[in-house]
């Protein structure tokens, strides 16, 4: 199968695909593509921003750490972030668009009105306001908190398709069979999964963005453990010095983002056919 959508990929799906894949091996691999201990110290006053090479291969940082060694474990944190909380929040935000989509009308209607409140809260502050009560916040604790603020769009998204599809007549032989609504909800979870693996897929771009802005701001992964937003952070005052420092996890975040957008893209035109074709007629 992935051979299939690699050959009738696009440029640009192709593109992330290659960008998600590195990324994820890189995290993997971290132990053995890191040269240093990513928290080590070695020398402060002879190995204190050093420049790319050296036997640095992106320099050192403010406190001597190897930056490379840093930015690979640092894609485990955002990667680990990204992905969890995605998962997570797709499959709260499945669970409530097929209650909402093939529930009664009453019961459509409550889960939207609360969908709808839930939405029109700042995601942001909503997550400032939770990282601020805990001085330091475990890395689970993180992707829950994110993956409790964003499942509300793929609820809609989800109920959206399933009222689409309730009134297929596979779904009507089914009821007709005296299957329930666990039974039809197994008949249209093929179908529906298409839009929930392009929808998380787009989303752990998204969060890996998100998680790096509450680090940047002190309030997501704490130093001295390393990830892409508090490196920024680390290295927002060594711009003009030793931009290696902040540079580097800003174009990993930047490329990781794009490569999971373009990989949705990609699986949404190959999961889709009718939505591609319509998107090009419109371009």
């Amino acid at each position: 199968m992935i051979v299939k959508w690699w050959r009738t990929a696009g440029i640009g799906a192709r593109a992330g695909g290659v960008i998600t894949a590195v990324m994820l091996l890189a995290a993997i691999l971290a132990p053995l593509l890191a040269p240093h201990d990513p928290l080590a110290i070695s020398d402060p006053v002879r190995n204190q921003l050093l420049p790319p090479g050296n036997g640095h291969l992106l320099g050192t940082d403010a406190f001597s750490r190897d930056v490379w060694s840093r930015l690979v474990y640092g894609a485990r944190v955002s990667l680990f972030v990204g992905i969890g909380a995605a998962a997570i929040a797709t499959l709260i935000g499945a669970a409530v668009g097929f209650a909402a989509g093939l529930g009664s009308a009453f019961t459509d209607g409550v889960l939207m009105r609360i969908v709808d409140v839930l939405l029109a809260l700042p995601r942001l502050f909503l997550l400032i306001g939770a990282f601020a009560l805990r001085e330091e916040m475990p890395l689970g604790s993180i992707v829950l908190l994110i993956a409790l603020t964003g499942w509300f769009e793929t609820s809609r998204l989800v109920r959206a398709h399933v009222r689409e599809l309730r009134g297929a007549d596979y779904v009507t032989a089914a009821v007709a069979l005296g299957g329930g609504r666990r039974s039809v909800a197994r008949h249209l979870l093929p179908h529906v999964g298409a839009t929930l693996l392009v929808s998380a897929t787009m989303d752990i771009g998204a969060i890996i963005l998100l998680e790096a802005a509450l680090s940047f701001l002190g309030l997501g992964v704490r130093l001295p453990q390393p990830s892409w937003g508090n490196m920024i952070l680390e290295g927002r005052s060594l711009l003009i010095s030793a931009p290696w420092v902040a540079l580097a996890p800003g174009v990993a975040l930047t490329i990781t983002a794009v490569g999971f957008n373009l990989l949705g893209d990609g699986l949404r035109d190959a999961l889709d056919p009718a939505a591609a074709a319509r998107r090009g007629r419109a371009a």
